[in-house]
């Protein structure tokens, strides 16, 4: 150093410096893990929706337990909301982040009202399309727990995304086929509001498998 006629000397061996910057750089896993967390719930609320369309199952104890499910995913939001309002380093964009969680909480909210509706409505007997739909969301939220824990390295999503922009074509046409045998004049009015309500809510649940999947895709993106 100019003005000096020795070097300083180092404070730090040269081996270590390396491994002193990065255990001083935040890591944020515990997003992944809360991503996770809020996929596998999903997972656990269509298994509960397709017992609960089930001719002969107990409704009213399976929303029970829905509500539990909805209850436990908005503490999983709430705890992500929470660590982004904490955190100076994050591992993808803060936006994203935001979005994602609120997509993935969007799914629960519809299902858990879907469920609702039909015990407070005391609906007996759905159309047997019903059954397609809540198998789509169940395939869904399975596609979906398993891509959340590849976000740490972004490899191998493209698949996910795109199986889940399939079935939620698929739902689409299995909804317009209800809606078709709903306003058929085999039902009566009131039955036809009510069943309508409930296949609304899980065509709103499938649309939100979708945007968190289009979520996933435009990180995966920005983050290649």
């Amino acid at each position: 150093m100019p003005g000096y006629p020795y070097s300083l000397p180092r404070t730090i061996p040269a081996h270590l410096e390396i491994d002193v910057r990065l255990r001083l750089t935040p890591r944020e896993d515990s997003y992944y893990d809360l991503f996770a967390d809020s996929a596998n719930n999903l997972v656990t609320a269509s298994r509960l929706l397709v017992e609960i369309i089930s001719d002969g199952s107990d409704r009213e104890a399976l929303a029970d337990k829905m509500r539990v499910c909805e209850h436990t995913g908005d503490e999983r939001t709430h705890a992500i909301m929470n660590r982004l309002n904490e955190s100076f380093i994050t591992p993808f964009d803060r936006e994203d982040i935001y979005r994602l969680a609120s997509n993935l909480d969007d799914v629960m909210d519809a299902m858990e009202a879907a469920s609702d509706l039909i015990v407070l409505y005391q609906i007996d007997h759905l159309p047997k399309d019903v059954v397609r739909q809540v198998e789509v969301l169940e395939r869904a939220a399975e596609l979906t727990a398993e891509a959340m824990p590849r976000l740490r390295s972004m490899k191998n999503l493209n698949e996910y995304w795109i199986e889940v922009n399939r079935l939620e074509n698929q739902g689409d046409q299995v909804y317009r086929r209800l809606l078709a045998k709903l306003f058929s004049g085999e039902y009566d009015a009131l039955t036809v509001m009510k069943m309508k309500e409930v296949i609304d809510a899980l065509e709103e649940a499938a649309d939100a498998f979708e945007h968190v999947a289009n979520t996933v895709e435009s990180i995966a993106v920005k983050e290649s």
